[in-house]
């Protein structure tokens, strides 16, 4: 088990989605407001924070702030931004995205982070792009015995 995680999100139903996600990972502490949230930063210890960045009229970046620096962070918003990413970056969190948030958590949770978000935000993900490849099968035959043969009638 990956000790206590904090898990933030002004949406009941994202909320419990990534509760569902998180499973036998870890104990999850869940809460739908910041000022709930930051009450229990202040009265309890967590090992990781999962906030969304807008929750209402307050941020989850000031969650991060208001951590303790042993508390690893995770903030993500619901479309990618690269500008705000490197805010969460700058404040010593990692960004994700909501759509990759789901995959991505229990990793974030199960193993060792670095000290810093070290991803290069600005730059598109190699991995889901075709690239071309050197395979056999991905280079056309061109030989020399391309034309048809034909026969003639003896």
């Amino acid at each position: 088990m990956a000790g206590r995680t904090l898990l933030v999100d002004a949406d009941a139903s994202a909320l419990t989605l990534l509760q569902c996600v998180l499973g036998g990972v870890t104990q999850v502490d869940a809460c739908t407001s910041f000022l709930d949230a930051r009450r229990r930063l202040h009265c309890d210890r967590y090992d990781r924070l999962v906030t969304n960045l807008r929750l209402q009229a307050y941020n989850g970046l000031h969650l991060v702030y208001l951590a303790p620096s042993r508390t690893r962070s995770i903030v993500y918003t619901d479309r990618h931004d690269t500008g705000l990413g490197r805010d969460v970056q700058d404040a010593g969190a990692f960004y994700e995205s909501r759509e990759r948030l789901r995959h991505a958590l229990a990793g974030y949770l199960q193993n060792q982070l670095p000290a810093t978000d070290r991803r290069a935000l600005g730059e598109t993900d190699r991995r889901g792009l075709f690239r071309g490849g050197r395979r056999r099968s991905d280079v056309p035959r061109a030989t020399v015995d391309d034309q048809p043969t034909t026969r003639t009638p003896a």
